[in-house]
């Protein structure tokens, strides 16, 4: 019976462990999670999901106390179009969030960014722009392209010395998405280097129709996609993501072809996660009912998430003067819309509002109370040990990735059993 160390996933004449660590934001995809997988010789991923606040808490500046002060004057005003993201301080802490990161890498493998074009950050193609070319320019390994179509971006990083050198790839969800891709950008004679392939039972946005998901299924997919890259004759690697739970998921996908596996969920309880220890284990005491799939995101895509998030039905005033980072071109946000709804059903007041069908993801997300998460959540709890105390134990990365690569019959292997608390 094959492991995934049985595989290898190879750019060019170089050979990674087929590992790779998904990109979850706002920092749940820490540096640590990220430098622990590239360690150990597969690929991690770090995000730039408001990038400016993940630099203020990291070495502590002060880019988004800046923009807050720069922008007070409006905080009352329902009309946001005036806050604008200054292209330098962003671009400043991209570099210092990506160059931290890699100048502390060690080991044989990558360390990628995920970048989510639905961050339109009220200037969708120069805020885009300027993380792409600072991400290429503080020295990251690859760029994964995430949350949207992404048409344009590579011609956004054409310029860019780095920009055939560095590892550039794109998540798609159909053989139609890719299509279209390769097609918009076939002028600029550069394939992506992977195509991480999304099912419907990932973590957070998904790809699908919020009543449609269900219908799909990941090996179809990938078994479509690369029956599709056999006919073209093209050779891109094709990384399996979403629902991969076990060393033996992994391994279905990598016999079909597929090059390596994408993995999420099980990180979010290692000890390396950005996410606080008391939501990891509401994570892990989760229960399959608990898992639910809604439209409360602004960015219009279907997201999962616990069914007790506290960001579901929160009526916080919309924070854009000091985030903004869904903002539309034209200053307008689905929650703002849907918070000025209710302040105006209210007679005018914010006291006591609840809004229902959107949320301040901004807000939510950086304060750890939207809890996203992939279908099998529920499941891990058999990953780890239960203490005397009620709560669980939280795994290494550096376990839950070795479980991964050398695990066989889906089995999971616990870790070594820690002293339990007091």
């Amino acid at each position: 019976m094959k492991r995934v160390d049985d595989f290898r996933l190879k750019f060019g004449d170089k050979e990674y462990v087929p590992i790779m660590i998904g990109g979850m934001g706002v920092d749940i995809s820490t540096s640590e999670l990220a430098l622990e997988a590239a360690r150990l010789g597969g690929i991690g991923h770090i995000s730039d999901a408001m990038v400016e606040d993940v630099s203020d808490r990291r070495f502590d500046t002060s880019f988004v106390k800046e923009k807050t002060k720069l922008y007070k004057f409006n905080i009352n005003n329902m009309d946001k179009a005036v806050v604008q993201f200054d292209l330098g301080r962003l671009a400043e802490a991209q570099r210092l969030h990506i160059g931290k990161t890699m100048e502390a890498k060690k080991g044989p493998g990558l360390i990628f960014v995920n970048c989510m074009e639905k961050l339109t950050m009220n200037g969708p193609k120069e805020t885009l722009r300027t993380r792409l070319n600072a991400a290429l320019d503080a020295g990251i390994d690859g760029i994964t392209l995430s949350a949207g179509l992404h048409f344009g971006s590579f011609a956004l990083m054409a310029d860019h010395p780095r920009f055939r050198e560095a590892k550039l790839g794109i998540i798609v969800s159909s053989v139609r998405a890719l299509q279209i891709f390769l097609r918009k950008n076939a002028k600029l004679d550069r394939l992506p280097d992977f195509v991480i392939v999304e099912g419907p039972l990932a973590g957070g946005h998904l790809g699908f129709g919020l009543e449609d998901w269900k219908d799909y299924d990941l090996h179809t997919i990938v078994a479509e996609i690369l029956a599709y890259l056999k006919k073209e004759e093209l050779s891109i690697p094709v990384i399996a993501a979403g629902g991969v739970f076990t060393g033996s998921d992994a391994v279905s996908f990598l016999e079909m072809g597929a090059a390596g596996v994408q993995v999420a969920t099980r990180f979010t309880i290692a000890k390396e996660c950005g996410l606080p220890d008391k939501v990891k284990q509401e994570y892990i005491k989760a229960t399959e009912e608990d898992i639910i799939v809604n439209g409360v995101s602004p960015t219009g895509y279907p997201m999962r998430m616990l069914r007790q998030t506290p960001a579901i039905g929160a009526g916080i005033r919309p924070g854009c003067e000091s985030y903004g980072y869904l903002l539309d071109a034209t200053g307008s946000c689905a929650y703002i819309n849907s918070y000025n709804r209710e302040v105006v059903a209210n007679g005018g007041t914010d006291k006591g509002i609840k809004v229902m069908d959107k949320t301040c993801l901004c807000t939510h997300m950086r304060n750890f109370n939207c809890w996203t998460c992939g279908h099998y959540t529920y499941r891990l709890k058999d990953t780890t040990h239960k203490l005397a105390n009620g709560e669980y134990q939280l795994p290494t990365a550096e376990h839950i990735f070795k479980d991964y690569q050398f695990s066989v019959d889906n089995q999971i292997a616990l870790p070594p059993k820690e002293e339990d608390a007091a």
